[in-house]
């Protein structure tokens, strides 16, 4: 069983920083996110610009609530593919997402934004299971929802989700899956805006797109000021 990480103990204190600043400085809007898309791309190798329709799902979490993406619109949304038991890089993603969500959670932006991971193992994955994954990951349960399929829906419904967005998990016999490593980012109105790539990005790097989200970015607006971006870039680079 994996050991509890103690996200905010093992956080970099420059993240710890970072996370204060977007605090004080979060409702500052940038000037798109275009502009953020672009400063990204120069500093940020695993992150990939997206701008379509988030396929929608319906799902349920442990103790039977059904949610779907529809009933999140107006969060940004941050979605994931896991399975319980995967025991190498599941863990570490969850991890990861959960160090994310410390430093989302520290900030104005925990009331607007949604962490969503969906199970590809539903067969398995279900009510105490649930549970216990994110007790066992540091993941905080005000904002983050563990999704499986409800009873009588098929194995791979989940699996097909996850292929929707462009992600294949493949089962064994032995009930392993092969799959890739990627963190989804939707927007207020449900289009999927970015795709994190892998467990190398820099969690900063990914704050600062879920900030711009937040203020909404995709939608431009005048400058008269300094944007969101400039005010990043003299703190950081």
């Amino acid at each position: 069983m994996c050991k509890k990480v103690d996200v905010m103990r093992v956080m970099h204190p420059a993240i710890m920083v970072f996370a204060a600043m977007i605090a004080l400085i979060g409702p500052a809007l940038p000037h798109s996110l275009e502009e953020v898309d672009q400063g990204l791309r120069k500093k940020e190798r695993y992150f990939q610009s997206v701008d379509t329709q988030a396929p929608d799902f319906k799902l349920q979490d442990a103790n039977g609530r059904r949610l779907g993406l529809t009933d999140l619109r107006g969060k940004v949304v941050v979605l994931n593919f896991i399975y319980a038991s995967c025991a190498d890089v599941c863990p570490l993603h969850s991890e990861r997402i959960a160090e994310i969500q410390a430093m989302i959670n520290q900030t104005p932006m925990r009331d607007l934004v949604q962490f969503v991971t969906i199970t590809t193992d539903p067969k398995r994955d279900a009510g105490q299971i649930l549970q216990d994954y994110g007790k066992a990951h540091g993941l905080d349960p005000t904002n983050w929802a563990f999704l499986t399929s409800a009873p009588g829906e098929p194995d791979d419904g989940t699996r097909k989700i996850a292929e929707a967005y462009g992600l294949k998990f493949t089962a064994g016999d032995d009930g392993m899956q092969m799959h890739g490593i990627v963190t989804h980012v939707i927007d207020q109105d449900g289009r999927l805006r970015a795709r994190f790539h892998g467990l190398e990005f820099e969690p900063v790097n990914f704050v600062i797109f879920v900030n711009a989200l937040t203020n909404r970015a995709q939608k431009p607006h005048p400058h008269g000021q300094p944007s969101f971006w400039d005010k990043v870039k003299r703190l950081f680079f």
